[in-house]
């Protein structure tokens, strides 16, 4: 559907995209820091420089996950730090998370679909709102959904029409491939993934997926 280069290239910008505001921040708070003769600037700025350091360091956190090579390792994952990686991540966001997990399993590439649905989520909930995410053990295999509630919440096209199988209407691009990308990991996986929306609530769906991950 795609050519795994440009697959590639569109996730690293992506990526970088996700760290510019905070990375931008430190930037700042360091210009700040050049004069030293107004402390209350200085104060400001070193707030900023640890606010902007922090959000840079739990979406780095969240994205090798997401991403990277974490998501691949073998074997099951924290399931409390998975939790505590994706509630930070959400925190540099503006959606807030809630958690319904009833299994005692969660592989790495479990823990990598999870926080891509969870992507999808937090740009269906532009406003913020609040993210739902369950999970559960089925006897067709492991249901992660991500249910997101709040203000003007609603399914991007292209995540509706790359769900169900389609090519975005303007083509591929770095601001709509994360979707594709949680597909081809679900459908590693064996599973598939689906979306449903209603008055300012979209869930999306993963299931049927592998229990061993």
């Amino acid at each position: 559907m795609i050519d795994p280069a440009i697959l590639s290239a569109y996730i690293a910008s992506k990526v970088c995209h996700d760290l510019v505001s905070p990375l931008s921040s430190v930037v700042s708070a360091i210009d700040l820091l050049d004069d030293p003769n107004d402390s209350e600037m200085r104060e400001q700025a070193d707030l900023l420089l640890r606010q902007g350091a922090r959000d840079a360091s739990d979406r780095l956190q969240f994205l090798r996950y997401a991403f990277g090579s974490m998501g691949l390792n073998e074997g099951a994952a924290d399931i409390h730090e998975a939790k505590s990686v994706t509630e930070k991540f959400a925190a540099t966001h503006k959606p807030s998370v809630e958690w319904d997990i009833e299994t005692d399993h969660l592989s790495y590439s479990h823990a990598r679909l999870m926080m891509n649905l969870v992507l999808m989520g937090m740009e269906s909930a532009p406003r913020g709102g609040v993210l739902t995410i369950r999970i559960r053990n089925d006897a067709a295999g492991l249901i992660i959904a991500v249910i997101a509630r709040g203000v003007k919440t609603k399914a991007k096209p292209d995540t509706k029409a790359t769900l169900a199988g389609d090519v975005p209407d303007e083509g591929w691009s770095a601001r709509n491939v994360q979707p594709l990308f949680s597909k081809m990991i679900a459908e590693g996986l064996g599973g598939r993934i689906s979306i449903a929306e209603g008055d300012e609530i979209v869930t999306i769906t993963a299931e049927g997926i592998r229990a061993a991950g």
